[in-house]
């Protein structure tokens, strides 16, 4: 791990790439005002933050058109920007990255995913003649896309099928998003049964809910900065987290520039603290309910 000022960077699996620790979620950024918004994201910028996540579907567009006016004025340049695709279709994948690139006035996206893969048959949509895959590569060999991967938050035996499906089409994702803090550990562990795939395979990890947006903290078993740490302790390549206010990003930035490597004690004494809370997913929300899964409550967006 290096640092630039004192952002710690990390690389980004197999492509080689440099980035932040911390990564600006986007779906966050459609919360306060768009001048807010903008600042967010310059000052992250400005601190040495280089990951921001977006999504095609966040706020209708919204959060990619805050990133876009963010980085203008030679911000681009400081920034490695990823979104995300919803449609299980060639052509309506290809139209969302067309809308996407606009809202985020780019050439180029860094890194282009998969959204929401959290049903078990989305593997195989994905991978059908005419899928959304078909979109991504052939973006990719025009230069509209650098890196493909895909995220999702349901269930690890998802992910991991989707990981074979890829590997018997013989492709390898470059990246791959999942739950990962100190509550997914003890249910339905993204940490315990796909990050090692990853890790094997030299996949860029990119963890994202390392507070469950909020909702480990309701629980009372550990702090905001705990959390954050527990994450940015896994080999993972960023941690992503959601900052709607100028305050919560100040603490993800003191939360990396504080990190240090945890201890074997200190990480079971996390995980002492959070065993019974965790135990039926509660504080875990998008494992266990619907809340979460923007394609389920809007089924057109996967036409």
């Amino acid at each position: 791990m290096s640092s630039s000022g004192n952002m710690p960077y990390r690389t980004l699996g197999r492509t080689g790439e440099r980035v932040s620790l911390i990564g600006i979620g986007g779906a966050h950024l459609g919360k306060p005002n768009e001048q807010e918004a903008i600042r967010i994201v310059r000052t992250a910028l400005d601190q040495g933050v280089s990951f921001i996540d977006n999504s095609w579907d966040y706020h209708g567009g919204a959060s990619e058109e805050r990133v876009g006016k963010a980085l203008r004025d030679g911000y681009r340049q400081k920034a490695f920007v990823m979104t995300k695709l919803d449609s299980r279709s060639r052509q309506g994948a290809q139209k969302q990255l067309e809308e996407s690139l606009r809202r985020l006035g780019v050439e180029t996206i860094d890194l282009l995913q998969i959204h929401e893969v959290i049903r078990p048959e989305d593997p195989d949509r994905v991978f059908a003649p005419g899928g959304d895959l078909e979109a991504l590569l052939e973006a990719q060999r025009a230069g509209k896309v650098r890196y493909i991967g895909f995220t999702g938050h349901k269930d690890p035996a998802i992910h991991l099928k989707m990981l074979d499906t890829a590997f018997a089409h013989g492709l390898t994702f470059d990246t791959v998003q999942m739950p990962l803090n100190v509550m997914d550990a003890h249910f339905r562990s993204f940490e315990a049964k796909v990050l090692p795939v990853l890790l094997q395979h030299n996949i860029g990890v990119l963890g994202m809910k390392p507070l469950a947006g909020g909702h480990i903290l309701e629980s009372g078993a550990v702090t905001a900065i705990e959390c954050l740490h527990y994450a940015m302790n896994l080999p993972v390549s960023v941690v992503i987290t959601g900052c709607e206010s100028m305050s919560v990003l100040e603490q993800a930035l003191e939360a990396a520039r504080l990190f240090r490597p945890l201890s074997e004690e200190q990480v079971s004494a996390l995980l002492a603290r959070t065993a019974r809370a965790a135990a039926d997913g509660r504080y875990e929300p998008y494992k266990t309910s619907h809340g979460y899964d923007s394609t389920a409550h809007h089924p057109q967006w996967l036409a």
